[in-house]
C-alpha cells in the first residue's frame, strides 16, 4: 500500500497519531483511533492552494498519513481513515455526503463529502451498532457519533442527527441509508445531508478533481487548516487564528509572516517540509491580499 508493506503502513500510521499498538476492534478502540487522528493529523487544503493537489484514493491518502506528509481535506482524510480502520478489522461502509453552509444549499445534491460508517459495535443507546466516523469535517466531533436520531454530546459540544430525506432501509446490515446532521451554532458549516446517492470511487475522484482544481471551488480561496483536540477546535482560516470551545471563540489576526507560518506549523501541526521558499512567498502575498479585501468589506 503506497509503496509500504501493509503492516509497516499500519504501524507508521499509528505512530503518526501517537499510538504504540493497534487498539482492539471495539467501540473503545474506535473512539481512541478517531480522537488520535483528528488531534494529530490536521485537515488542510495547502496542496490545493499550491496547485498540486494530492490524490484522494485510500491507498495514496493512507500512505501520506503514514509517511508524515499532509493528508488533505474531507475526501482525503476520510479515505485515509477508512484504509486504517479496514486494515485493523473494522467493518466500514461509505455514504454520499453533501455539506451545506447556507440554508438555500441544504437540499443540494453535490457530492462534496465522503461519509464513513462503522458497523457491528452495539452499545447502550445504540443497539444497532452503527457509528459515524469522520476525520474530514475539519471542525467537527472528536469521536464517532452513534447513528441514532437526537442530540449527542461530545466534549461539551452538541451535535444533532435527524431523519434523512426519504430515508429507508434503516435496519440494513451497514446501517441507515440516509440521515441529516446539524452542526453546533456559529460553526463554519451548518450541516450535512447524507444519502446513498452515487459515492463510487469514480464519483469521488470527479468531485475531488473539481474541488481541487476549479476556480469556483471554495477550497481554492484561501488556506484552511483545522484540527480537533478534545473539546478544542483549532483553525487557521487565511490570516485568522481561531480557538473555539463550547463556551466561546477566540480569534486573532496573524499580522506577520512568522506568526502565520508558526500558527500553521506549531499549533495546527501542518507538515510543510516540501513547501519551497517561493511557494511560501506566493501564499503569503495571496493571503495578505485576500485578508485586506475581506477586512475592507467589513469581514462578512
Amino acid at each position: 500500500m503506497g509503496g509500504m508493506a501493509p503492516q509497516e503502513l499500519v504501524e507508521r500510521y499509528l505512530a503518526r497519531i501517537g499510538l504504540d499498538a493497534p487498539p482492539a476492534v471495539g467501540l473503545a478502540g474506535l473512539r481512541e483511533l478517531h480522537r488520535a487522528h483528528v488531534a494529530r493529523i490536521p485537515y488542510d487544503n495547502l496542496s490545493t492552494m499550491l496547485d498540486r493537489p494530492d490524490p484522494a484514493d485510500p491507498v495514496s491518502a493512507a500512505a501520506r498519513a503514514a509517511s508524515g506528509a499532509r493528508v488533505g481535506y474531507c475526501f482525503q482524510q476520510n479515505a485515509a481513515l477508512e484504509a486504517l480502520l479496514t486494515a485493523l478489522g473494522f467493518a466500514v461502509s461509505r455514504r454520499h455526503g453533501h455539506v451545506w453552509t447556507r440554508p438555500e444549499d441544504e437540499l443540494g445534491t453535490r457530492l462534496n463529502h465522503l461519509v464513513l460508517v462503522v458497523s457491528g459495535l452495539p452499545a447502550t443507546g445504540n443497539p444497532g451498532g452503527h457509528w459515524w466516523v469522520d476525520a474530514g469535517l475539519g471542525e467537527g466531533f472528536a469521536e464517532p457519533l452513534p447513528l441514532v436520531r437526537g442530540e449527542h454530546e461530545v466534549d461539551g459540544w452538541t451535535f444533532r442527527i435527524g431523519a434523512g430525506f426519504g430515508a429507508r432501509a434503516a435496519g440494513r446490515p451497514t446501517g441507515p441509508a440516509a440521515w441529516t446532521y446539524h452542526h453546533f451554532p456559529d460553526g463554519v458549516l451548518r450541516g450535512v445531508v447524507v444519502t446513498s446517492r452515487d459515492h463510487s470511487e469514480d464519483a469521488v475522484a470527479e468531485s475531488h478533481r473539481w474541488l481541487s482544481t476549479a476556480d469556483q471551488s471554495p477550497f481554492r480561496r484561501f488556506v484552511v487548516v483545522q484540527r480537533i483536540e478534545r473539546g478544542v477546535q483549532r483553525a487557521v482560516r487565511n490570516l485568522v487564528h481561531h480557538v473555539t470551545t463550547p463556551t466561546g471563540r477566540e480569534a486573532r489576526d496573524l499580522t506577520t509572516y512568522d506568526d502565520w507560518r508558526g500558527a500553521l506549523v506549531d499549533d495546527l501541526l501542518l507538515p510543510v517540509a516540501d513547501v519551497t521558499a517561493e511557494e511560501w512567498s506566493g501564499l503569503w502575498k495571496r493571503a495578505l491580499a485576500s485578508h485586506r479585501a475581506w477586512d475592507e468589506a467589513g469581514r462578512p
